[in-house]
């Protein structure tokens, strides 16, 4: 269903012989939204979400004009919007889980006697196996692809579900294990920065997004992807199309500066940060980082 785009947002951009759509703040901000210049960075990427899946209901006009009350209020007037990630990234002992789930409908939907094959993941859902393996052979130059090997003796029936799950389902992709840990995967192979998807014969542009059931997706941002970790159930509804229900959260700005001194590791200086950002109280809140110290 198109955008309701109460505030004129949608436009489009030519490159070279395609044209894409996507949703502009600016035209929003001229068009009765007002001055957003000044919002966070991960706001502006929320309202976007919004901007482009307004439909009257699950997002109102309201829901919008809240990211521009948010400049004066901070997030204190705790509104609650509906929140539609691009992807879901799931590990294995969350993901399998799932995609049983899904075997499952497609059988009730059988028995109902309705087309079992309309029951898909609504977005797209990346599935690595990680959790799972185990380390049975170490310290020789065969040994991950020894403990891969061990991996598929061990849980044959299940790589053999999954790759079943994989060519059935639509908008799903499994990640098989020695690949590496799914958030690592996700940063190097599955993210896009800005996705592009076909509907009603036009090919809409937006900002790549995710919730994972890992509580590391949160690295994902550094590569400008709004994206954290949520439970199995959560991940399983966004990946049905529901929407993720949340606050406009406040947003906490970080200012650093200097460079780390020799042998000081990005592992001491991230438990340094949480460490302070935990002696201020700071959950349940979006972090942005800037300042001269970013360079380095």
């Amino acid at each position: 269903m198109p955008s309701l785009d109460s505030f004129k947002s949608r436009k489009t951009l030519k490159v070279g012989a395609k044209s894409y759509v996507y949703y502009s703040l600016e035209a929003a901000a001229q068009n009765g939204l007002g001055d957003i210049s000044r919002l966070p960075v991960s706001l502006k990427v929320l309202l976007e979400n919004l901007l482009r899946f307004e439909d009257g209901k699950t997002v109102t006009q309201a829901d919008i004009r809240a990211f521009a009350d948010w400049i004066k209020d901070k997030g204190s007037a705790e509104v609650e919007i509906a929140y539609r990630p691009a992807r879901v990234l799931m590990q294995d002992f969350t993901g399998v889980p799932a995609v049983v789930d899904l075997a499952a409908m497609r059988d009730a939907a059988a028995k109902l006697g309705a087309d079992p094959k309309a029951i898909n993941p609504l977005v797209p859902v990346d599935l690595v196996i990680d959790h799972s393996v185990m380390v049975d052979y170490f310290g020789k130059a065969n040994s991950a692809s020894q403990n891969v090997k061990r991996e598929y003796e061990r849980n044959m029936e299940r790589y053999e579900f999954l790759k079943w799950g994989q060519t059935a389902f639509d908008n799903f992709r499994v990640v098989p294990p020695g690949t590496g840990i799914c958030h690592q995967v996700n940063l190097e192979y599955l993210a896009q920065t800005v996705w592009t998807k076909e509907e009603d014969g036009e090919i809409v542009a937006f900002p790549d997004t995710c919730v994972g059931t890992d509580s590391h997706t949160t690295m994902i941002n550094g590569l400008a992807v709004l994206g954290w970790g949520v439970g199995g159930i959560e991940a399983e509804a966004a990946m049905l199309g529901q929407p993720v229900s949340m606050l406009i959260p406040e947003v906490v700005g970080f200012k650093l500066t200097g460079k780390l001194p020799e042998g000081a590791t990005a592992t001491d200086l991230v438990l340094t940060v949480t460490q302070m950002l935990r002696k201020r109280g700071v959950v349940g809140k979006f972090v942005e980082f800037y300042g001269p110290g970013i360079d380095n």
